[in-house]
């Protein structure tokens, strides 16, 4: 209809980020860590905190559950995928099937849970003589129930093979999905975004102050939201956007973006599972008696256990980007 806004809708971020189906949530972690110990954990007093569950972010950072290192020591997974974009800083992943990676600096870790597993996800802070900034955006993308209970997999997407549009300022960073020529590398193989007729995107769009760029439209059957985290001033179709704010649009429309000053937006899109959805803490099912069933199992086998000497387990501070598979693998970028 003509003169019709394509918002639909408009949220504060609240914290995590509310999505829609076919995601869960999303969180955005940005802690501006101070140099690192020997240990790789902050080298600055943690007397205040509440540590194992410090998300006050005094002097703009956070432990999270780490004692000695911030981050998030084991925990279990299951029925749903966990997609990471580190963009500053590292992220040491460990999990029960005894894989391994150290990623940051753009990459991408994107890991299915399926029928569970454990891991840790620690922040080293390597560098000792100065700050560690740390970012990155974690997405928790729901699984059908056809692949709830499928093997646990996880695919590095590293930096220099996530593909990037670059237009008059402004730059779109192709997590999934495809924008023009340009496809994002493939997410594990039972994932909901393996499936191109499920239309998944994950970008991030990048603008330059007083560029603009045109949101392409999309099918009218997914659902599309911009979440508009960095920046003062964006207009979305002329009109003013709030900061961090998440905006809810017609994916068949196309979208004008205009910023004032530098402006960075998160678009999630997918087409909805359309299955009920029974969470609880780290477990996403249809049912509730799959979720019992869920913490029966993890009792009874911890999803394969913990083989890793430490509970919050970090690389040496000269490890550089790897990952090491289940099966022996490793991969570097």
């Amino acid at each position: 209809m003509s003169g019709e806004s394509p918002i639909l809708a408009t949220e504060r971020l609240g914290f995590p980020w509310q999505t829609a189906d076919p995601f869960l949530f999303c969180v955005h972690h940005d802690d501006a860590y101070p140099a690192g110990n020997q240990e790789l954990g902050p080298a600055a007093s943690l007397a205040g905190r509440t540590l194992g569950q410090d998300f006050d972010g005094l002097d703009g950072w956070r432990m999270y559950h780490g004692d000695r290192v911030p981050g998030f020591p084991p925990h279990p997974h299951r029925g749903f995928e966990t997609v990471t974009l580190a963009r500053r800083g590292y992220v040491d992943h460990h999990d029960s099937l005894g894989a391994a990676a150290r990623f940051g600096k753009g990459d991408v870790q994107w890991m299915t849970a399926g029928r569970g597993v454990v891991h840790s996800e620690m922040f080293p802070l390597v560098d000792s003589s100065g700050p560690n900034p740390t970012e990155l955006f974690q997405i928790w993308l729901n699984l059908p129930r056809a692949d709830k209970l499928v093997d646990p997999h996880f695919a590095m997407l590293w930096e220099g093979a996530i593909p990037v549009h670059r237009e008059d300022g402004a730059s779109i960073t192709i997590v999934a999905g495809q924008l023009g020529d340009l496809r994002a590398p493939a997410p594990p193989p039972h994932s909901w975004a393996a499936r191109r007729e499920n239309q998944v995107a994950i970008w991030t769009i990048a603008l330059a102050p007083g560029s603009r760029w045109t949101l392409p439209p999309g099918p009218a059957f997914v659902s599309r939201a911009l979440y508009y985290f960095s920046g003062s001033y964006l207009t979305v179709d002329g009109r003013a956007a709030l900061p961090s704010s998440v905006m809810s649009v017609r994916p068949d429309a196309a979208i004008e973006l205009s910023a004032g000053d530098a402006s960075e937006i998160l678009l999630l899109q997918g087409r909805p599972i359309g299955e009920p959805v029974v969470q609880y803490g780290p477990f996403v099912m249809n049912a509730p008696a799959e979720i019992q069933s869920a913490f029966l199992d993890y009792q009874k086998t911890g999803f394969g256990g913990w083989p890793w000497p430490s509970q919050e387990p970090v690389h040496s501070r000269g490890e550089g980007r790897f990952a090491r598979h289940a099966d022996g693998r490793v991969e570097r970028p």
